[in-house]
């Protein structure tokens, strides 16, 4: 099982930026913890970061044909703005989590909309790095739920 963990703008930055948001942990460890957990979990991860909307729409199209089985995704400020994203997730038709560091609904009144949350099958928001584990286990968990039932 192939999973695309996708991360957009200004996501190198963790560790560095609102650690009051966003936690100390940088990227790259947050996918050391991840790499662990898909260990455990049987399945191999792809990683991406761009700060770039066409980047991240080019990458979830690519997913369509490249043996993908499912995205974990934190857009970033991407969720709240980007509709090609939102229709790029709605094309593709992969099964998505999106993920936020930070509880969003108790932020600025323009972070409570996502854009792309309805394109995705579930979204984990307000636990810190700890949510991406939290989405990968349940987008396996639906993947793998979904095969047997087939």
């Amino acid at each position: 099982m192939k999973i695309l963990v996708m991360n957009g703008p200004n996501l190198q930055l963790l560790g560095r930026r609102k650690a009051e948001f966003y936690g100390t942990r940088t990227l790259p460890e947050i996918e050391t913890m991840l790499q662990n957990v898909a260990a455990e979990l049987g399945v191999d991860l792809e990683f991406m970061q761009s700060n770039h909307e066409g980047v991240l729409v080019d990458r979830v199209a690519a997913a369509i044909t490249d043996g993908t089985d499912g995205i974990v995704i934190n857009p970033a400020a991407y969720t709240h703005t980007s509709i090609a994203l939102r229709d790029a997730l709605e094309a593709a038709r992969i099964p998505a989590v999106e993920v936020h560091l930070s509880n969003v609904a108790s932020r600025d009144e323009f972070r409570k909309l996502s854009l792309t949350a309805p394109m995705c099958i579930g979204q984990i928001t307000g636990l810190g790095a700890d949510g991406y584990e939290w989405a990968l286990r349940a987008l396996v968990r639906y993947l793998v739920s979904k095969k047997m039932n087939e």
